[in-house]
């Protein structure tokens, strides 16, 4: 029975460990370095933080457009009017119905420009207009404006463009800096894919070894059964120790597969790749000093200008709730010269003097406090805001402070766990030799064993927590500490 069940666990490792084999496969060994390029160019994260830029880039350019000035042509090709109207006839005093037929062309232009200081705009414009009249009587009619300048100016009022002005930079610089932390982000996601997968080779390997190894010394086992020199519990362990190693390669190979899927489909590959990763031997000889990261941290993050444009949206807001209160005016004037002929060229000579002024004024008289409410909330919620942003402060330098320290503790830990390692696997090899000869039974040599691959598992996990925290910093500071300058990008090319 033993027998078959061993022959039985051995023809299913051989199946499994061939299924996976495609000849129509692409193997490609890739690097921790490759595998950040890899996600930066192409993986869906990457691309949708690409386009995030572009969304706020745009939004930049608009706010800019609305200080340039801007030129409208106005149409009406067509205004038929065809109707049964009152008109009074002066001869007899009588208002009979009578049918109209008319039609009204216009064509206008319209060149404005926005006055940020002030809120208003001021403009210039010229139309054209034929008018038509049928029936009995035909006519035709030209009026011009050949020129008319004026502006328009809210007084008393919000000025949304003096906002927008403080505002919309703010928000531009800050759309660049989170691309910059979205690819950091996209690092850190690579790094945590690159050491599934490395720790998923690892464990196959070691599961290979020890089924190999498991192997050997259940049939050294059984000799020295039938041989009488050990007892039958010590056997059965050994027997048990070889099955506990079959089922960790199964495993093992089933987690390969998914880990290796999941780094395909984060660096946008298809099932056709099989990546071999390389894992990396040597790290940067690299201390970062605490007050250098957190001034850096103030000057890059794009988390320090969020807070500093909520401060200056929640004074807008009052500003808003200001200008809603008390008295709102608007002026209006223009200035120009107009014509009126049977043709249009003599609609353009003798041409008079044409201006328009309007004032207008609102002022509430009984309004239950609702405009003092409205302010007296908005400054409630300017403090709530200010609070909030010196927490966010004293939040964020504590973070920078504990990501900086638990960085540079990292080359220490990793020392130690490679040291480990190295002992581990001796220990393991002196175990091995001594069991072999006698001299110390199954259990001790288990505890070598499983000791050996925690130690080498445990060096993966530090090489991981490293370059997780090497990239953390990166995100935090936006700074390269190896190469000493800030990080960038070309913002040109993305909006190309």
């Amino acid at each position: 029975m033993n027998k078959r069940l061993y022959s039985s666990i051995l023809l299913l490792i051989t199946i499994i460990g061939l299924a996976p084999v495609s000849f129509s496969q692409t193997i490609k060994r890739l690097n921790l370095d490759d595998v950040l390029e890899i996600a930066k160019d192409q993986s869906p994260q990457a691309i949708m933080a690409r386009h995030r830029f572009l969304g706020k880039y745009w939004e930049f350019r608009t706010f800019k457009a609305k200080y340039r000035p801007a030129l409208n042509m106005n149409a009406t090709l067509a205004d038929f009017n065809r109707s049964i109207e009152k008109e009074y006839d002066f001869t007899t005093g009588e208002e009979p119905y009578v049918e109209k037929n008319s039609n009204n062309s216009t064509i206008g232009f319209n060149l404005s420009q926005n006055v940020g200081f002030t809120g208003g705009s001021v403009f210039a414009q010229s139309n054209f207009r034929r008018f038509d009249r049928f029936g009995d009587d035909p006519s035709s009619q030209y009026i011009t404006v050949p020129v008319s300048v004026g502006f328009r100016q809210p007084i008393f009022a919000y000025n949304p463009l003096k906002w927008e002005k403080m505002i919309e930079p703010i928000k531009y610089n800050e759309a660049r800096k989170t691309y910059l932390d979205d690819i950091e982000q996209v690092y850190e996601r690579a790094v945590n894919f690159f050491f599934n997968l490395t720790l998923a080779q690892l464990n196959l390997e070691i599961a290979r070894f020890n089924y190999s190894n498991s192997d050997t010394l259940f049939r050294i086992a059984e000799g020295r059964y039938n041989m009488g020199t050990i007892a039958e519990d010590e056997l059965l362990q050994m027997q048990l120790s070889f099955l506990n190693a079959g089922a960790d390669l199964n495993q093992s190979q089933i987690d390969l597969q998914i880990q290796g899927f999941q780094l395909r489909s984060f660096l946008g590959y298809n099932d056709n790749v099989v990546i071999e990763l390389i894992v990396p031997k040597d790290i940067p000889d690299l201390e970062v000093d605490v007050s250098q990261a957190l001034s850096l941290a103030y000057e890059n993050n794009p988390e320090i200008l969020v807070l500093e444009r909520q401060l200056i949206e929640a004074q807008r807001d009052v500003a808003i709730a200001k200008g809603e209160k008390g008295i709102k005016a608007n002026l209006f004037a223009s200035f120009g010269y107009t014509g009126s002929a049977d043709t249009p060229g003599d609609a353009y000579r003798d041409l008079l003097d044409e201006q328009r002024v309007r004032v207008g004024l609102e002022l509430p008289i009984i309004d239950w406090s609702l405009g003092k409410g409205m302010v007296k909330m908005a400054q409630s919620n300017q403090e709530v805001v200010k609070t909030t942003i010196r927490q966010a402060r004293v939040d964020f330098e504590q973070s920078v402070f504990l990501s900086v320290a638990r960085f540079n503790l990292q080359d220490d830990q990793l020392s130690i766990a490679a040291k480990a390692d190295t002992i581990a696997q001796k220990r393991y090899e002196v175990s091995k030799q001594r069991f072999l000869i006698g001299k110390i039974d199954v259990l001790d040599l288990n505890v070598a064993d499983s000791e050996k691959d925690i130690a080498r598992r445990n060096y993966i996990t530090a090489l991981r927590n490293y370059w997780s925290d090497f990239y953390g910093i990166h995100r935090l500071t936006q700074f390269d500490f190896i190469k000493n300058e800030k990080l960038n990008a070309d913002f040109e090319s993305l909006v190309r």
